[in-house]
């Protein structure tokens, strides 16, 4: 996606290329970050968002493996993910393990449909989205309270 980063040097570069039309000195900066994203999205969800962008990118096979096996997969490892804490063992009922790759493709293919009408409504206004992972930047020529309201609603279709 044009809209995911994976570098603050990217960052930088689209930035420069959208601030050469579009910054006005009314031009708002906002940071957004996606508080615990690995551990609210659901896991049947992420799954599905995992099998919805292999369609979306018309991908059957990766290394030998159909995209119907890479489900099943991924739904067996994010289903059983099991921790330990102060002495106790726990079962990951939502979400998914911190630092498992599959957590970050389900957090970024979760995302990637998540936001596309948020994407479309801020850059239809001639403003800018990035994301990186967790952590959104966007650049709108909107007054402040308008974008404090859209963001409340963003919040309210997050939850």
């Amino acid at each position: 996606s044009n809209t995911t980063v994976t570098s603050g040097f990217e960052v930088i570069k689209k930035l420069y290329r959208w601030s050469t039309h579009h910054l006005r000195q009314e031009t708002l900066l906002c940071t957004v970050d996606v508080v615990d994203l690995y551990t609210m999205i659901p896991q049947t969800e992420g799954v599905l968002a995992i099998k919805k962008m292999l369609n979306y990118l018309t991908i059957k096979e990766i290394g030998g493996l159909k995209t119907e096996t890479i489900i099943r997969l991924s739904r067996f490892v994010i289903k059983n993910n099991y921790f330990s804490y102060d002495g106790q063992y726990y079962h990951q009922i939502r979400g998914g393990d911190m630092g498992s790759p599959l957590t970050l493709t389900i957090a970024n293919c979760y995302m990637f449909f998540l936001e596309r009408d948020i994407v479309k409504q801020i850059t239809n206004g001639g403003g800018f989205y990035l994301r990186y992972i967790d952590d959104i930047f966007i650049t709108i020529n909107w007054p402040n309270r308008h974008l404090y309201k859209q963001i409340d609603r963003w919040n309210n279709f997050l939850i």
